[in-house]
């Protein structure tokens, strides 16, 4: 798939959905989490935790993101080039809600600043400040931080200095029409 989001001026939430995986250490393995943003309001709006790297992982988060939002015309999904966003399941629910996709060019992970940038926020601002033990323990610091600390409370300069849910709710009737 080429990357149809290169260039791509946003004007509202729901035109582009941004996606991406990292890891999680634990004490003796590793944890993987799948996040889908707004790439306008910059908010999480879907997000799944798994011990397995794999297409179920991606489809909990994209699931989560379909449940939260209501998918416009023109909605485009950008990713990198991971098999699990390539899968023909993935691509199956995406086609199946008429969402564009679109992936990042080879060995680019500019293409992909929004998500890369919530990764490494979360990492420096949560992850990196725990020792987790076990998988319950990853859950419930990743949720916090998600739904409680980034979506609520912590300010993006980009979008005026405000956190992600308020500065939705800032935006007009008509410019979320």
């Amino acid at each position: 798939y080429p990357n149809l989001a290169r260039g791509l001026v946003l004007s509202n939430i729901n035109q582009l959905w941004v996606a991406d995986i990292t890891y999680i250490r634990l004490r003796r393995e590793f944890v993987y989490l799948a996040v889908i943003l707004d790439a306008y309001s910059r908010r999480c709006i879907g997000w799944a935790l798994s011990r397995h790297i794999d297409t179920q992982l991606t489809l909990a988060a994209l699931r989560m993101a379909l449940q939260t939002r209501t998918v416009q015309p023109g909605l485009m999904h950008h990713s990198d080039r991971g098999v699990q966003y390539a899968a023909a399941d993935y691509v199956a629910l995406l086609k199946e809600h008429k969402i564009q996709i679109s992936m990042s060019r080879t060995g680019n992970p500019y293409d992909n600043a929004k998500a890369e940038r919530f990764m490494r926020t979360l990492k420096y601002e949560e992850v990196y400040m725990n020792d987790y033990e076990t998988l319950a323990e990853v859950l419930a610091s990743v949720q916090h931080f998600i739904e409680a600390v980034y979506n609520r409370k912590r300010l993006h300069s980009a979008i005026g200095y405000l956190p992600p849910a308020e500065f939705e709710a800032s935006l007009s009737p008509q410019t979320l029409s």
